[in-house]
């Protein structure tokens, strides 16, 4: 803006000066018959005759010529105008600004020519336009701020322009980087309260240690100091240090521009406790609600972030009544004798606001209804804060989209009126997977699968599973489709055929089991975050056992090698999550039942319980809970099915054990067969991977997970749990989540078997 400034000024003296050169011309102040501008080589006069200050028949003045000379630097076609008078001619000679042919950089190593490209781009140098020398130092400045922020503050940026033929030129930008600038030392000054070592701990700033070449925190940035410092400032507001201020701030750079020091100099003061809190303003005949939202009290240490949630509170209640552009603001009064702070809260609720539409935007294949059937907030109704967020959740947690932004947005000219943009990012909802290979066992097999999570844009999801492998052949197709009926009952169906071979650690002792069924699911929404569950289903399961553990003969022998069930399931679900695929916040309850019917070989029942609990600590940082519970029995003669028993180990349940090892083991052969109890525990922290930009999709983590398997009694088994802790990765990958994990079992028995690595696609925990 100065350069714009200091350019329009020099434009406007040389104009000056050229009128100056014809005294006698505009002396008279002579009138203009005809206007000419010479010099055009690309551009046609019509492009500056409109926005001309001067027509024919109007009379040339001093002024008159500095306002045309001026709007014609303002097209931003031209490097150069004068004007001068030929009798009654006015002559305006002009250069046309060249076209950039080409954008080059040399000396580049921590940027890319593409990011740097874009860099000159936003500001209109790029090949193709015309060359502005005053953007052209804009953009060198930009490019300045830059490697600044990566620390480099003794870089060196020269642009070089070379005139090409046909009013072109090549601009050539020369890069000098040098060191980056490393923080030697970090001191401050007039702190009495707290130490150094303590202020240090609440910055992301720190001089070079061991750990330096990872996290690159001790590498000087602007902006990453301005940030640090209002961290600290927060730091004393929260403990009641009112009068607290940063006096100064100096940074001493060596010679060589490699090492900084920075030096602190603070004025802390004492800390104060609250006085009086009062409320003033319209308070809606609530004021009890209000005050129970205050979470600063007489006689407590005055904390800012208290009173920042105790103001965010009181707006989100005013915001559910309907008023949502209430003005909360704190009057704060200092009593410096008593050290004390009075508060009052004037409050200013504004026009009640009502919504005019609900507009959906980014929705580039998902359908509009989509979208709009999760919204709790109506159009032609009370505005509602709470059901607005709660709109925001049920819509991420439809797992179709990577983002989900709500706005408010005022009507213009009618000041009780609100339009809500729902803006959503799409993100990839269908993956197809196919791979091909042959083992000892098997000589050629094939596996394939397709999934859609909303299949045409309808939001209903589909897959098909394909696998050849004589070990666990499978084909299996299901369907689910979340609105059957407007009211929003769900409805799922699924057919499967499956093959697969226990290879016992025997010798010569294998079981194939052959199975297929199909299954109906219809599910009734009966509050606004709960749904139940109704279904049933048939199952058959064909049984050859050349040798096998004893409660597999003894089930055999009890329903015979064909045995066909009848499942009836009731399902309840309280789901508060705010991402159904990768959540941050939020809980899930899952309850089940399912019991055998009569109608078939088996008569049973299973009983299971799921809970999970994702809270945010901090920026991409999650701390995450799950606990799953499991019983079941035979009724009557009849036992648990083997395809119903509980297994436990690996991921998705206790991590460092191999999968389904964990839990009772056959006394004859050692396989494990499963149990009727289960208990699995697991807790997790995640976080982003550094420098992926918080991307929720890349995930590092630490857990521990504890669980094990019972049976029935004379089983064989270990009745203890059993632990284990590690790390891992996980990634939503394209054909599903994809998690790793290296696990270290914590408490090992004799016939544990483990398993340090183990990856798995499609799985939460």
């Amino acid at each position: 803006m100065k350069r714009d400034l200091q350019r329009l000024v020099f434009t406007a003296i040389a104009a000056c000066l050229t009128v100056v050169e014809s005294p006698q011309a505009l002396a008279n102040n002579p009138v203009v018959k005809e206007i000419r501008i010479e010099g055009l080589r690309h551009l046609q006069p019509d492009r500056f005759l409109p926005s001309l200050p001067l027509k024919p028949g109007d009379t040339l003045s001093d002024d008159i010529a500095s306002k045309c000379l001026n709007a014609m630097y303002n097209t931003g076609l031209i490097a150069d105008a004068t004007v001068d008078i030929n009798g009654d001619v006015a002559v305006f000679h002009v250069v046309e600004k060249p076209t950039i042919a080409q954008l080059e950089f040399s000396g580049l190593h921590e940027f890319d020519k593409d990011k740097l490209s874009l860099v000159f781009k936003d500001v209109g140098i790029a090949p193709g336009t015309l060359l502005d020398k005053a953007q052209l130092n804009k953009a060198v400045q930009r490019l300045r701020d830059l490697y600044l922020g990566r620390g480099f503050h003794a870089v060196k940026v020269e642009p070089t322009v070379t005139p090409l033929d046909r009013d072109r030129v090549s601009v050539l930008v020369t890069l000098n980087e040098g060191p980056v600038a490393k923080i030697r030392h970090i001191g401050f000054f007039g702190n009495e309260h707290f130490k150094d070592r303590t202020l240090l701990n609440e910055i992301a700033l720190r001089p070079s240690e061991w750990s330096s070449w990872y996290t690159k925190n001790d590498v000087f940035a602007k902006h990453t100091l301005a940030v640090d410092l209002e961290r600290i400032r927060h730091f004393y507001l929260d403990r009641g240090y009112v009068d607290f201020s940063i006096d100064s701030v100096q940074t001493s750079m060596t010679p060589d521009g490699t090492s900084v020091d920075l030096t602190l100099t603070i004025h802390e003061g004492m800390p104060y406790t609250v006085g009086e809190v009062q409320l003033a303003g319209d308070l809606l005949a609530r004021e009890t609600d209000i005050r129970s939202l205050i979470r600063l009290h007489p006689g407590e240490t005055y904390s800012a972030s208290k009173l920042t949630a105790s103001v965010e509170a009181i707006s989100d209640l005013l915001g559910r009544y309907g008023y949502g552009f209430a003005d909360v603001r704190p009057v704060p009064r200092l009593n410096r004798e008593r050290q004390t702070l009075d508060i009052t809260l004037a409050i200013n609720p504004g026009a009640r606001l009502y919504v005019r539409r609900v507009n959906i935007k980014g929705n580039l294949r998902t359908r509009d209804e989509v979208i709009r059937r999760e919204m709790l907030q109506l159009e032609s109704s009370w505005y509602d804060k709470d059901r607005v967020d709660r709109s925001r959740d049920r819509i991420r947690r439809l797992g179709l989209f990577s983002s989900v932004e709500v706005n408010t947005v005022p009507v213009g000219g009618t000041p009780d009126q609100i339009d809500i943009d729902v803006t959503v990012a799409e993100q990839k909802t269908g993956a197809v997977r196919l791979s091909a290979g042959s083992s000892s066992s098997d000589k050629f097999f094939v596996s394939a699968g397709v999934s859609e999570a909303n299949l045409l844009g309808s939001g209903n999801a589909f897959n098909f599973q394909l696998d050849t492998s004589a070990a666990n052949r499978t084909f299996s197709v299901s369907l689910y489709e979340p609105y059957i009926t407007p009211e929003g009952i769900s409805g799922s169906t699924d057919a499967y055929y499956r093959k697969s071979q226990f290879k016992s650690k025997a010798k010569n002792k294998d079981v194939d089991i052959t199975s297929y069924g199909g299954h109906v699911k219809f599910g009734f929404p009966v509050l606004e975050d709960d749904k139940v569950f109704l279904g049933t289903g048939i199952e058959k399961e064909t049984y050859k056992a050349t040798g096998a553990p004893r409660i597999y003969k003894e089930y055999i022998g009890r329903v015979g090698e064909a045995p066909v069930n009848v499942p009836v399931t009731l399902e309840w679900l309280h789901d508060r999550r705010d991402n159904a695929l990768i959540p941050g916040d939020g809980y899930l309850v899952q309850a089940n039942a399912e019991y055998g019917a009569p109608l078939g070989a088996s008569c049973y029942y299973r009983t299971d319980l799921l809970g999970q609990y994702y809270y945010s600590v901090a920026k991409g940082l999650v701390l995450s809970a799950n606990i799953r519970l499991g019983y079941g029995q035979g009724l009557g003669d009849t036992p648990l099915p083997i395809g119903k028993r509980y297994s436990a180990g690996g991921i998705g349940s206790v991590r460092g054990y191999k999968a389904g090892s964990l839990g009772p083991k056959d006394s004859d052969t050692g396989d494990s067969i499963g149990g009727t109890m289960i208990v699995v525990g697991n807790l997790e922290m995640s976080f982003p991977i550094p420098g992926s930009g918080w991307d929720r999709t890349l995930r590092v983590f630490s857990f521990v997970d504890a669980g094990n398997v019972w049976g029935e009694d004379g089983i064989v088994g270990s009745s203890d749990l059993r632990y284990s802790c590690g790390a891992g990765l996980e990634w939503m990958s394209p054909i599903g989540p994809l998690k790793l994990s290296l696990a270290m079992p914590l408490v090992q028995h004799e016939g544990d078997d483990y398993e340090k690595f183990q990856f798995q696609i499609g799985t939460s925990f």
